[in-house]
């Protein structure tokens, strides 16, 4: 038996995340799973842990499992909802994949809008800085 009672222990690393498997047996020599996580923080380290005793696995697992079989069919349904909507868009404006270019809409124009003078200069929402420094 190793350090603490541990019989095998497996580790999984994500992005800011570390997940602990650990198999371990206690003083009375009851078998549990610890799962830990750990998760990096600015200063410090948080820590989470749960423990699985051996005759409970089997509801664990199943319990995990069942939640598993349900996050893959509500992924299935959210993929085709997607699908559908993207259809709908489609069908509505046009498909933007084929020509490369963006569809956007148009604001309805308001009515009380004031004529454009043609001989106006144009705003292009740049500022122009003239220097007032004479040139020597």
């Amino acid at each position: 038996m190793g350090i603490r009672g541990e019989l095998y222990t497996t580790q999984v690393t994500l992005a800011n995340r570390s997940y602990f498997f650990n198999v371990k047996e206690n003083r009375t020599g009851d078998v549990f799973l610890q799962i830990v996580e750990s998760k990096n923080q600015a200063e410090d380290r948080d820590r989470h842990q749960i423990a699985v005793f051996e005759e409970d696995m089997q509801k664990f697992f199943s319990g995990l499992d069942d939640s598993l079989k349900f996050i893959q069919k509500n992924k299935k349904e959210r993929e085709k909802l997607r699908a559908e909507r993207k259809a709908a868009k489609e069908a509505k404006y046009g498909s933007a994949s084929l020509s490369g270019k963006k569809v956007y809409k148009k604001k309805a124009e308001d009515p009380d809008a004031r004529p454009v003078d043609p001989n106006a200069p144009k705003k292009t929402g740049r500022i122009h800085v003239v220097s007032k420094r004479s040139k020597n």
